[in-house]
């Protein structure tokens, strides 16, 4: 997993990438670091996402613009157009589930 500490960078992979999942999340949010072990788990099984983390506290712009409400957040696009936005990030299998499911759609 990338991780992208730029607007303008984490705009460019969603642009770039035909399937990008965008993990947001802090360095203090003790379920963030619950949800990023769970992320990592999904990333190593086969599907079709590209996926990108990135550090909310350094980058005010693109949570306002997307109207972030909390992290940890999971933001699911496909060709550039949000598909699935996940805040409770229930399991493994949730998460691989929903991103097939937004993949084939």
């Amino acid at each position: 997993m990338i991780e992208v500490s730029s607007t303008e960078t984490l705009k460019q992979s969603i642009e770039v990438h035909a399937f990008e999942a965008v993990y947001l999340y802090t360095p203090m949010c003790g379920t963030c670091q619950v949800a990023s072990k769970m992320i990592d788990v999904v990333e190593k099984l086969p599907q079709s996402y590209h996926f990108s983390k990135a550090n909310l506290n350094y980058l005010p712009q693109f949570a306002e613009e997307q109207s972030i409400e909390s992290v940890p957040c999971l933001l699911l696009f496909k060709d550039g157009v949000e598909q699935e936005r996940i805040y409770a990030f229930q399991s493994v299998p949730f998460l691989y589930e929903t991103l097939n499911k937004t993949a084939d759609s």
